[in-house]
């Protein structure tokens, strides 16, 4: 079996303010919320990948609520983003490359996502994440060599970022049907944690830390289950 790839997660610095209009959460919300994640995957993914899935739909929202503050700070109506947001746009695919080093089109933002409802499935997420290293910054065949050599330190920050997240939508059920329904829960449930710079604690720190808990107690809850079942003779539910 391959052994699958860690995620890595960056926190890149964006030319504008990443201050994202949300209700305040403290760390004690943050963490009954990421708890609350953990509790309802916990039956669909092994413990120890719960990050991997977490950190990378939290992330990938991040990415798509900075291009939305990116384009609105340029005096973009957000009601024009469905309409000029696409690939066939090179305008704004290659502004958005230029300044934040990567493009998602309307289709496949997070809240776009969010408002698919009972539209949205599994197969979404999988375009998504396939079209992301396809839409990161290119490399001009034409550049210097000091210009290349910036795109490409721009491209490494985002580069198969998200390889491990796409590579384990498969295990999130047995046919797509389970599959959209775990992710639909877990979009739901995350969709509220605050992208903010301006919060008085690292979000992104902390939702590292607490999911490295939260999958200690998974682990635990398992393997306690696991020998009540070898002891008993009740008919609980084996989790």
């Amino acid at each position: 079996m391959n052994e699958r790839k860690p995620l890595a997660i960056p926190f890149p610095k964006f030319p504008f303010s990443t201050h994202v209009a949300l209700t305040a959460m403290n760390k004690q919300q943050l963490a009954n919320r990421i708890w609350a994640s953990a509790n309802k995957m916990r039956s669909k993914i092994e413990a120890n990948e719960y990050k991997d899935y977490i950190l990378g739909f939290i992330f990938y929202k991040f990415l798509s609520e900075q291009e939305i503050k990116f384009f609105l700070s340029k005096g973009l109506p957000r009601e024009m983003f469905q309409e000029v947001l696409t690939e066939e746009q090179t305008k704004y695919v290659q502004l958005a490359q230029r300044n934040l080093g990567y493009f998602i089109p309307y289709e496949y933002l997070y809240s776009t996502w969010l408002e698919a409802g009972h539209d949205f499935s599994v197969a979404n997420v999988r375009d998504a994440l396939s079209a992301f290293n396809r839409l990161l910054i290119p490399i001009p065949e034409q550049a210097d060599v000091q210009t290349k050599a910036d795109i490409e330190k721009k491209r490494r920050v985002f580069a198969d970022i998200f390889e491990t997240l796409h590579g384990g939508l498969k295990h999130l059920g047995g046919s797509e049907g389970e599959q959209t329904t775990a992710i639909r829960n877990l979009l739901a449930l995350i969709k509220d944690i605050p992208m903010d710079a301006k919060q008085d604690y690292d979000v992104l720190g902390f939702i590292y830390n607490i999911s490295s808990v939260s999958l200690q107690q998974m682990l635990v809850k398992r393997q306690g289950n696991s020998i009540h079942h070898t002891k008993c003779r009740c008919s609980c539910p084996k989790s």
